[in-house]
């Protein structure tokens, strides 16, 4: 219900700032307009959230015949958690990795990187896994779906934007929209904007799925473990990632960047070890 409730405050408050974004730029018809834009993103995005991010990973579904001891342990997790299996992919990056995404339980994707696969033992991969089917069993994916689509959309936008004042797309006098100011200060804040909704989604929710995850596999350590593994590699190892989806997977894909540690979407790895070890 709580889920429910974020996620409909969600679409309104970023159909919202379309709106006024429209309406800057082209007064009541830009607005009128934007609203039509803003009714087909939040469509598709309900819809369509989890293929468009698992296309833009360029992630292929994989069955039980081609990957069997990743496809059983994702099974058997799924089983101990009351959920129907869900479909499976594996993405084409080094980094070690993790997301779940989808609308529902009964259409979600669990999804893992090619280094994962390399780097982690069985006891670890399962501690990531049943991490990933927490969120779906908390009902976290499709907000955390529909927040990456939409923020994505918005930053967008803000790109375009920044190219409109660039070029002199600015047509607008400081009585009738905010001039160059207003431009400017729109600039900044959609990103900013998509980035506080990252955070405010996500940092409680990655608490309480890595409990949820050492409840349904009996021991916190595996996904500890993991947890410390991943950290490093991903200071270590880049990641072709977008700040829009960062939210997404287990640890922040971009962590290793200095400028994106201002806004992590996560909540620190230290944090999240010594509360699952119960520290």
């Amino acid at each position: 219900m709580q889920n429910t409730f974020k996620t409909t405050l969600l679409l309104a408050s970023l159909t919202a700032l379309i709106m006024w974004i429209g309406g800057y730029f082209g007064g009541q018809g830009g607005m009128i307009i934007a609203f039509g834009f803003a009714v087909i993103m939040n469509f598709g995005a309900y819809w369509f959230s989890d293929k468009v991010v698992l296309r833009m990973y360029r992630a292929r579904q994989v069955e039980p015949s081609q990957a069997p001891g990743l496809y059983q342990m994702v099974e058997r997790l799924a089983q101990k958690a009351g959920l129907p299996t869900p479909r499976v992919y594996v993405i084409p990056q080094e980094q070690p990795n993790a997301f779940a995404t989808g609308r529902n339980p009964d259409h979600a994707v669990v999804a893992v990187t090619e280094g994962i696969l390399r780097l982690m033992s069985d006891e670890e991969l399962e501690g990531v896994l049943a991490h990933e089917l927490a969120h779906i069993k908390n009902r976290d994916i499709l907000i955390s779906s529909i927040a990456a689509t939409l923020a994505g959309a918005i930053m967008m936008l803000a790109s375009m934007a920044r190219w409109a004042a660039i070029f002199g797309g600015v047509g607008r006098d400081d009585d009738e929209g905010g001039g160059i100011f207003g431009l400017l200060f729109m600039m900044f804040l959609a990103p900013l904007a998509a980035v506080l909704i990252q955070m405010a989604i996500s940092r409680t929710r990655e608490y309480q799925a890595d409990a949820t995850a050492a409840e349904m596999t009996g021991t916190p350590y595996g996904l500890a473990h993991a947890l410390e593994k991943l950290g490093k590699a991903s200071q270590r190892i880049p990641m072709e990632a977008n700040p829009s989806t960062a939210h997404m997977f287990i640890v922040n894909p971009l962590s290793g960047r200095s400028l994106m540690k201002l806004f992590s979407t996560h909540p620190p790895l230290e944090a999240r070890i010594q509360r699952l070890l119960g520290r």
